[in-house]
This record gives structure tokens, C-alpha cells and sequence, in this order.
């Protein structure tokens, strides 16, 4: 009897453990730190960083889309942040480069799609650069529906009386400093929802230096600046009820020749990394290498912003915070004739909707108009679809829907001649 009741009193004690972290708040910060390849990562001094990944999870990644095909994307930083903060590759977001000429506001970002579910929630950017608050989110532009920020510590670049510019950019060491200092005191003492913190340094030295003992410094520097950050979120979950995700990811890696630049399709380039302050259970994180479009629905899982079909249809990545049943989602089409594979998470059947579209309407601003037209087993893995594409269409947009997430792509319409 006494063993029953200490059972009893157990799962009470459970149960009550669980209804109140379901009450805690959720919060995020994503903290990009620039231009770390994975090799490099794992050669530097990064207790922080690494602390992070054995509190929650750590895994290898990567930017730059996929080799030869539409989603192929420039490993250039503005074109990784942007594709962390759309959820898309380039050929969607529309970013090419660090001049950012024409964003597709048309594909939203997190703070969008955040204030648009929730308009009273708040949002923070500390950056080393401006243009990420400016261009890339595109504040109080009316193309972005005049989203706001909350609260933004950036554009000290431009700055050059209190931080006067020298050949090797030593003053940008200065400036992360500053906004890591600020983000970590605004966290502590605001708690914004929604924050990012871009750290820029590490890649300046790499440009000058290349792999060296010069990158390996200033990598332990940025790890220090977010110990900092991470050590703000630790206190303020101590002082209120909210439950903080914290990610730190990179933006591109380096040419494998000497580790300077980057640009190109390397896999070296193409090669960064994950940590995440809170356990993974998705199997998905723990065997595959993810992609730096993966942290967009992560965010807005954790954040439990509901996403309307036309933003989650176009989202290239998957969360890593949930149950997933499918990715990698291919295709080939021949005329009439298309066949779709895709890979499986788990061995359970299961019933996937597929829609397309022969149009890209979301491109201009309005929504596609899916059809349905097949059901399949997730289990079969693949499937052959019969299809009737205006003459003028190059492109199907695909959509594999399963009870948990959708996943997308378009496939290439190859003609007979």
C-alpha cells in the first residue's frame, strides 16, 4: 500500500511539474555569429558555445541550398541570414548578395509573421549591422507591412568618431562587444520575445587571416561575448516564469584553400553548425545534417505562432523542435508525367496529402491555389502523378502535407521535343 501511494504521489508531482512549465512564457534569441565553418568550430575554443549544446543539442549543418538545382544559394552572410529569418533559399527570398538590391518581402520573417500573430509581443535586434534591421527585415517599409521593432541597439558601424575605422576593421571587435553587452542587459532586465544578436568579427579576421591563430582568438572573443548572453537568459528564467530557447548558428563557412573567403558551393563553404539550449527528441536533429532554413519553423513552433498555409507551404525547412514525418522532397517531370521521393522519419503509416500548383503567385504578393491530388502512404516513399502543365510553365510547386508539417518543392518541367 505505502509503495502505491509513494507511485501516486509521484505522478502527481509529475503531473504538476508539467502543467507549470506548459504556463511559462516562451522566448527565443538566436544569436548569429559570422563566417565559422564546422571544421574551424571544432578546432576553436568555445566552452560557451559548446555548454549550450550539451544543455540542449549540437549538430552540423548547412547553407547554400541544394547543388544545381533552383534552391542553390551564394554562401555569402546577408543571403544566410535571410534565409534563417524567411524559412526559404534564395531563389524565393531573393537576396543574392551583402548589397541586399531587392528582398521578395513577399516571403515574411520571423518578426513579420510573429507581430502579425501576436501584435502585443515584443521584439529586439542587436546587430553589427544595420542593413539586417533595415534591409532584411525591412522595418516600416510598406512592402512589410510596416512591421516594427521593438527595440534595436545597431548601426554603430557608422559611427566613426567613437569608433574610428582602421584597414583590418579592429573597431568592429569593439563594436560586438557592445551590442553583446546590450543584448545581455536588455534580455535580463525586458525579456523581449523575440530577439537576434549578430555578432560580425569572426568574419572580418577570417578575410584578413584566413585559418589562423589570429581567427582562433577572436572565435574564443565571440564565444566569451555569448556566454555573456547565455549566462542573462539563465537569470532571468530564474527571476520570472518564461522558458527561454536560445540557438547560435553561423551563416556560411570558408574556401578550402585557405580559409578566407567564401561565396561558392564548397562543401567546406557550405558546412556550418546548430546549438540549442533545450533537449532534442526529433530524430530528424540527431541524424541528418540540418539546414540553416530549418530554425525558422523551430522559432515559430517553440513560439506557437500559427503559420497560414500560404507562408507554411513556401517554408524550406523543417522544425527541429517537434515531431516530423518527412523531408527531402524531390522530383522529376517529363511532360505529362511526374515522380516525387521523399524520406521518412519514422516507420508508422501514415496518410500524406499532395498539392500543386503551376503557378507562383506568392512571388507577387497573392496566394497560390493548391489542388489536391493524391493521397499516399508516407511509407511508399515515392509516387508517380499524372500532371497537365500550361505550355508556358517551367515549374510545379509540390506540396507533401502530413498530419504534423508540410514540406515543398518545385520541380523542372523537362519537355520532349
Amino acid at each position: 500500500m505505502k509503495k502505491n501511494l509513494t507511485s501516486i504521489v509521484l505522478l502527481l508531482f509529475s503531473i504538476s511539474i508539467i502543467a507549470q512549465e506548459s504556463k511559462k512564457t516562451n522566448k527565443v534569441v538566436f544569436i548569429l555569429v559570422d563566417g565559422i565553418s564546422s571544421d574551424l568550430y571544432y578546432k576553436s575554443n568555445t566552452p560557451n558555445i559548446d555548454a549550450i549544446g550539451k544543455e540542449g543539442g549540437f549538430t552540423e549543418a548547412y547553407v547554400g541550398g541544394k547543388r544545381g538545382t533552383i534552391t542553390e544559394t551564394p554562401t555569402i552572410s546577408a543571403v544566410g541570414y535571410n534565409s534563417l529569418i524567411t524559412g526559404t533559399w534564395v531563389h524565393k527570398h531573393n537576396v543574392f548578395g551583402n548589397e541586399i538590391k531587392k528582398p521578395n518581402y513577399n516571403y515574411p520573417t520571423l518578426f513579420r509573421v510573429l507581430k502579425d500573430a501576436y501584435p502585443n509581443k515584443k521584439t529586439a535586434i542587436f546587430s553589427t549591422w544595420l542593413d539586417n534591421r533595415t534591409k532584411l527585415v525591412g522595418e516600416n517599409l510598406p512592402a512589410t507591412n510596416h512591421v516594427k521593432i521593438d527595440y534595436h541597439f545597431d548601426g554603430l558601424e557608422l559611427d566613426e568618431e567613437r569608433f574610428p575605422h582602421d584597414p583590418y576593421k579592429k573597431y568592429l571587435k569593439r563594436i560586438d562587444a557592445e551590442v553583446a553587452r546590450e543584448a545581455a542587459n536588455h534580455i535580463l532586465n525586458e525579456g523581449p520575445d523575440l530577439s537576434w544578436v549578430y555578432l560580425e568579427h569572426s568574419d572580418d579576421v577570417a578575410h584578413y587571416y584566413g585559418e589562423s591563430k589570429e581567427f582562433f582568438d577572436i572565435v574564443a572573443y565571440e564565444d566569451a561575448l555569448i556566454g555573456t548572453i547565455a549566462d542573462a537568459i539563465k537569470l532571468r528564467e530564474q527571476k520570472t516564469n518564461e522558458n527561454w530557447l536560445l540557438i547560435v548558428t553561423t551563416d556560411h563557412g570558408r574556401m578550402p584553400s585557405d580559409g578566407k573567403h567564401h561565396g561558392f558551393q564548397s562543401h567546406r563553404e557550405r558546412s556550418i553548425w546548430v546549438a540549442m539550449n533545450k533537449p532534442i527528441t526529433n530524430d530528424y536533429f540527431k541524424k541528418n545534417k540540418v539546414a540553416i532554413v530549418d530554425v525558422f519553423p523551430t522559432i515559430t513552433n517553440f513560439l506557437n505562432i500559427p503559420l497560414p498555409k500560404n507562408i507554411a507551404y513556401e517554408l524550406d525547412g523543417v522544425p527541429l523542435n517537434k515531431q516530423i514525418d518527412v523531408f527531402d522532397l524531390e522530383g522529376i517531370a517529363i511532360d505529362k508525367k511526374m515522380q516525387l521521393k521523399w524520406m521518412v522519419e519514422h516507420k508508422k503509416n501514415e496518410i500524406a496529402k499532395i498539392y500543386i500548383t503551376y503557378a507562383n503567385k506568392t512571388k507577387e504578393g497573392t496566394k497560390d491555389e493548391y489542388q489536391l491530388i493524391e493521397e499516399v502512404d508516407v511509407q511508399k516513399k515515392e509516387v508517380q502523378l499524372k500532371i497537365n502543365p500550361p505550355k508556358q510553365t517551367n515549374y510545379i510547386k509540390v506540396v507533401l502535407e502530413t498530419k504534423n508539417h508540410s514540406i515543398n518543392t518545385w520541380v523542372k518541367i523537362n519537355k520532349n521535343k
